[in-house]
């Protein structure tokens, strides 16, 4: 069979050259196939950057040849390993949902049997659902994590939703639009315009190294929550980037937002793969980071700093990441979180500390400052963290005080018929009405095994420097440096409950399933012809198997988490991520970043090709890195720099704009991009004929679950309020006197299980194309 495919491939290749009267020539170069690229959001990377990089334009008569020769291989190949499999890849709803092994010791409902585990299952999922929904999670009282994903899972707004290419370093150029607060229009778009968009060598219309990301909040210094208020005290500070006329507009994300939607697939999430698999209960790094501890009462009156380790919870990883920079304060955070065990006196006030060696520790309750010195509005009389102090590490705390605090979802509209909330709502079919009956603390309590949640002791946290003390919780309101376990455990939950709701959002009852169903009426003839074009023109390679994407957690369990790409050089590669010349590499170097754990910037690379370099793959990692063949080099390039993650495709009809910059708004921009080779390198040209392009968008549109638009359960929703933009434009807004531009909300009504009409795809009243 081999000396077959072989054949095949040296007769295309001789075709090619006869054909087009090219000499025959070992060429070196090194194509990929590529993804469609359109996950995860990345709302909290280190640094923004810039750079204008024009990338050359002529392409040889004799390159073109070879990866057309390159991919035809690839298609062979490809085509020949489906034909092997007899079944094809199965409907998405036959993939069994990644789950940690270990939730048994954190949550009720594994162990538990009966009513017991029934309800401590929908609690839990229920305060999840809460937790993404809520409006009063932001500092403004305002912003939720479904603020950027109330759309398909994903970002419809087109207002003032343009970043100026901020990812490395600060550059303010709007290209496009001119400034913040702009109005989309079909025409802005691709980001990277060519006189021909059929043919990657015409000449450059139009470029920029615009995003299109999502709005979040304005710039402003957290200081404090304000307990039983949504919104917290902040100090509003100028912003050179995102104002007009000198008033603060909200800021915009430097990446597309994308789909959560299926998300529960994905060995990691965002766009470089910062949100580990592993969940370590404090933020997004998983084992990258050794001081990620949390609290457990191992006994009524013992607590103990403890490691905590979820494996397939990238989706835990991920929730955590977005609320860090609004809700810590570096100044909470020592550069070395030693791991205690705290012992509560049985019959007095008494606190015991002692350390990882049973050595005791200083534990003073009443020297630390007093409430009216620790939240004095004084800022100038606190010290400075010291010089070397680390970024934020510690997740949580304040958004456990905040909330825990607040009536669950009391801004916002629950439908009485809500798939998960209905039975937890204030509506009736007569009434609707805001908030939950259950508290959030109830809900953990519900869902969460007490360990986790119940003490008598309070932590008590330095804002000045970190330090930590313990008390007995005394009969008073405790202060806001002062934290129950609940409180303190805060990123646990949160993590956890947000990873449960969004693994229900699985979106498998599209025409496409249907057909890999055995349902062969299920895709139009169309379609179909589209399907064999995915198949054959290597698309399969990024977007393979039943998930549409090889970042999935069954690609990695099967064929490890690095690996050497299939054809030209076979450089190595982390499995799911490629670069695809979306735009030039040091517009945003994706994978090729590092993770941000020794801030500053500085950190450990995110490829995990590259650990394995460097020899830090196991430490950092857990696990020994796979072997490759040929082994590894510590020389040798790898792919990293400009690569994201291949996402999913499943409704990829609602989700534009595409890409990690969200250059693309159509569907045919974006298979008029894979069709010329991309716009930067980094893909084979496929110069597919204008049939060949409408089967492959009409199969795209098969890939569209209708309860996904019409936002059917499970992807009913509250009721939610998101800022669209500013009052005026990119030259003109109205000052809310606070120094911060007043905000225009679009309502998002609350739908019930049975749904409603949807809302409007991007700029969709417009005939874009």
């Amino acid at each position: 069979m081999l000396k077959s495919l072989l054949a095949q491939v040296k007769q295309v290749i001789q075709s090619l050259a006869d054909n087009l009267k090219l000499p025959l020539f070992k060429h070196q170069t090194s194509y990929r196939a590529s993804p469609s690229s359109k996950f995860s959001a990345d709302t909290n990377r280190k640094g923004w950057g810039f750079s204008s990089v024009k990338g050359n334009r002529l392409i040889s008569k004799s390159s073109r040849a070879i990866t057309i020769a390159v991919i035809i291989m690839a298609a062979i190949l490809a085509g020949h390993t489906v034909s092997a499999q007899t079944s094809g890849p199965l409907p998405l709803s036959k993939v069994e949902v990644p789950k940690p092994k270990n939730l048994g010791e954190f949550v009720v409902y594994v162990d538990a049997k009966g009513k017991r585990a029934e309800k401590a299952k929908e609690s839990l999922l229920a305060l999840g659902k809460s937790l993404f929904w809520d409006m009063q999670l932001g500092s403004d009282g305002i912003q939720s994590c479904a603020s950027c994903h109330f759309h398909a899972g994903a970002d419809n707004r087109s207002k003032n939703q343009i970043n100026p290419g901020l990812v490395d370093t600060i550059f303010t150029t709007f290209t496009t639009g001119g400034g913040p607060n702009y109005q989309l229009k079909p025409e802005d778009y691709p980001f990277h315009k060519l006189a021909d968009p059929t043919n990657i060598s015409s000449n450059v219309v139009f470029d920029t190294n615009d995003v299109t990301g999502s709005q979040g909040v304005s710039r402003a210094k957290f200081e404090d929550v304000i307990p039983g208020s949504a919104e917290d005290k902040v100090t509003v500070l100028e912003d050179k980037v995102f104002n007009v006329n000198g008033t603060n507009v909200r800021r915009v994300t430097p990446r597309n937002s994308p789909t959560v939607i299926n998300a529960v697939f994905n060995f990691r999430n965002f766009w470089d793969g910062l949100a580990q698999n592993t969940f370590n209960g404090v933020n997004p790094l998983g084992l990258r980071d050794p001081n990620a501890y949390i609290l457990k009462a191992t006994r009524p009156r013992r607590l103990e700093d403890v490691q905590v380790r979820l494996n397939n919870s990238a989706l835990a990883s991920q929730a955590v990441g977005p609320p860090v920079n609004a809700f810590e304060t570096a100044a909470e955070n020592t550069t070395v979180i030693a791991p205690l065990r705290v012992e509560l006196a049985e019959t007095s006030d008494a606190v015991k500390v002692v350390d990882a060696q049973g050595r005791s520790v200083e534990n003073n309750p009443d020297s630390q400052l007093s409430e009216n010195d620790t939240d004095s509005d004084d800022s100038s009389s606190r010290k400075p963290p010291a010089a070397d102090s680390r970024p934020l590490r510690r997740f949580g705390r304040k958004l456990g005080k905040k909330l825990l605090a607040l009536k669950p979802l009391a801004k916002q509209v629950v439908a009485y018929d809500d798939s998960v909330l209905g039975s937890l709502s204030n509506s009736s079919a007569r009434s609707s009405k805001r908030g939950l009956k259950k508290s959030y603390e109830e809900l953990i309590q519900d869902a969460f095994k007490p360990e986790w949640w119940q003490s008598n002791v309070v932590i008590r946290v330095n804002p000045q420097t970190g330090e930590r003390t313990f008390l007995r919780k005394p009969k008073r309101r405790l202060n806001t440096n002062e934290y129950t376990l609940a409180e303190y455990n805060f990123s646990l939950f949160f993590g956890l409950a947000i990873q449960e709701y969004e693994s229900t959002l699985v979106s498998a009852n599209t025409p496409f399933d249907k057909f890999l169903d055995k349902d062969t009426s299920a895709l139009t003839l169309q379609q179909q012809e589209g399907w064999k074009l995915f198949q054959n023109k290597a698309c399969f390679a990024c977007h393979g198997g039943s998930e549409l994407t090889v970042a999935s957690v069954s690609s990695v369990t099967q064929g490890g988490r690095i690996k050497r790409a299939p054809f030209g050089p076979r450089p190595a590669e982390d499995t799911g991520f490629f670069s695809i010349g979306v735009r030039p590499t040091n517009d945003d170097p994706g994978l090729g970043d590092n993770d941000g754990l020794d801030g500053n910037g500085k950190g450990n690379p995110l490829s995990e090709a590259r650990l394995a370099q460097q020899g830090k793959f196991k430490d950092l990692l857990g696990e020994d890195p796979p072997t490759l063949n040929p082994p590894l080099s510590p020389s040798e390039t790898v792919v990293a720099d400009g690569a994201f993650k291949a996402p999913g495709l499943r409704n990829v009809e609602l989700t534009a704009p595409y890409f990690h910059n969200g250059g693309q708004a159509t569907l045919e921009q974006v298979v008029d991009f894979y069709s010329r080779g991309g716009d930067f390198g980094g893909l084979p040209v496929l110069n597919l004929t204008p049939v060949e392009k409408q089967a492959l968008v009409a199969f795209l549109k098969g890939l569209t679950d209708e309860r996904v638009r019409l936002e059917k359960a499970p992807f009913d929703h509250p009721q939610l309020f998101v800022p669209n933009g500013h009052p005026g434009d990119s030259t003109d807004v109205t000052d809310d006197g606070t120094g911060k531009a007043t905000d225009s909300l679009l309502q998002i009504p609350a739908v019930g299980r049975n749904g409603g009409s949807g809302t409007a795809n991007f700029l969709a009243s417009s005939t874009v194309q």
